[in-house]
């Protein structure tokens, strides 16, 4: 497998991020492959990108700015973030400055069965957030964890097993509610969380393991090296990619349109 350098792995995980979103819009009109094709490519991205948030977090001159930066370009993306996906829950963004948090709890509180005492609370806040409690253990453990290939391999298996447990979760609870009268319970409450999305989108979504699993490797695969500088433009792609599926969604027809907003 050839090393990658910086660069090409935030590009990888910008393709993912683009692709995977999309499905939540498009579900309708995507054959089931490129459904769960898409989704794989969507479980590249949070690995890689929790990946260089740590790395970020260890070499930035000034974490303040950096997490002033995350939280303007989370702003942004408020009004763009639901109407593709329709969740109410925060963006990616907001899960990232919560990682960051967490970190720098982590490393201030010396104490540490004190910080172990706050983290469930942690977690509880991170599910309002877009990947939940997963991102945030992701990030803590590329963080903690001391092996250098353990750290790249294990937080990203740790995500996809994670993923497919909760859309096997899910898709349990659709099928119970729909033969089983009355029973919907946890399971088909976490599958209506999934927003704009119908049972097919949380299908292809089981198998964002791929790309987890994937992840792992390429980021095993890195050459530590930075390549071309992108410092903005995953930035400026995130609210981007939202404007432009939603803008395709509209363009598309009154159809798209219902799914997109929920009419």
């Amino acid at each position: 497998m050839p090393r990658l350098d910086a660069y090409k792995l935030k590009w990888i995980a910008i393709i993912g991020m683009v692709t995977s979103h999309s499905i939540y819009v498009f579900y309708d009109i995507f054959p089931m492959w490129l459904m769960i094709f898409f989704a794989i490519l969507g479980g590249l991205t949070y690995p890689i990108m929790g990946y260089f948030v740590v790395e970020g977090y260890r070499h930035t001159s000034n974490i303040k700015k950096y997490m002033l930066r995350l939280l303007i370009f989370g702003i942004i993306t408020l009004p763009f973030y639901p109407v593709v996906l329709g969740h109410g829950r925060l963006n990616i963004m907001f899960n990232i400055l919560l990682a960051l948090l967490t970190l720098i709890l982590y490393d201030k509180i010396k104490t540490k069965i004190i910080f172990w005492l706050i983290f469930p609370l942690i977690l509880l806040i991170s599910m309002t957030t877009e990947w939940w409690f997963i991102g945030i253990v992701m990030i803590l453990l590329f963080h903690i964890i001391r092996n250098e290939t353990a750290r790249r391999i294990i937080p990203p298996i740790f995500g996809g097993v994670c993923w497919l447990v909760l859309a096997l979760f899910s898709i349990s609870g659709i099928h119970m509610s729909q033969t089983v009268e009355g029973m919907e319970g946890m399971a088909y409450e976490i599958a209506k969380s999934w927003g704009n999305s119908s049972v097919y989108t949380i299908y292809a979504s089981a198998f964002m393991i791929i790309g987890c699993v994937a992840a792992a490797f390429l980021i095993k695969g890195y050459n530590e090296e930075r390549g071309k500088p992108m410092k903005w433009l995953f930035y400026i792609m995130y609210p981007l990619h939202f404007i432009v599926i939603g803008g395709i969604a509209l363009a598309l027809g009154v159809t798209t349109l219902a799914l997109v907003f929920g009419i």
